[in-house]
């Protein structure tokens, strides 16, 4: 029986899963730069980028990681969920114009306390695998409109 005090909404179950996805454009990239100071060469300067390993233009890390802020905080395990502590490995860049799916699944669940571990992955429309890892996130209980 689920604790309702530790999880009012419910708690969520092992196994479980979800996704959103979003079209990553030029303007996340200058909106992140404004939020984080990040004018790395590599996401402005198409010359310096394309004589990378990228061979061009990438978004930031943290534009890339931002999808999962979202699963994780609407979704799954849903409103008045923060992260603890997270484990990411970017494996492939994300260039403007991709569109990249986020997605979590329910690895491990406390009872005694609002706590789950996550598989995460972020992947881009053509199947690649640009982010994996794990995530434990506290979920707290919200006051009701």
């Amino acid at each position: 029986m689920t604790n309702t005090k530790v999880w009012p909404r419910g708690m969520p179950g092992v196994g479980q899963v979800a996704r959103r996805s979003r079209k990553v454009e030029v303007e996340d990239i200058r909106r992140f730069t404004e939020m984080s100071g990040d004018r790395n060469p590599l996401h402005y300067d198409e010359a310096a980028a394309k004589a990378t390993r990228f061979g061009g233009i990438v978004v930031q890390g943290g534009v890339t990681s931002a999808i999962l802020n979202a699963v994780v905080a609407e979704d799954l395990p849903g409103p008045g969920t923060v992260f603890l502590q997270v484990e990411w490995r970017f494996t492939a860049p994300v260039r403007p114009g991709d569109t990249i799916t986020g997605a979590v699944e329910v690895l491990e669940v406390r009872e005694d306390k609002p706590i789950t571990k996550l598989a995460t992955s972020v992947t881009r429309d053509d199947g690649t695998v640009v982010l994996e890892g794990t995530a434990t996130c506290y979920t707290m209980a919200l006051p009701r409109p």
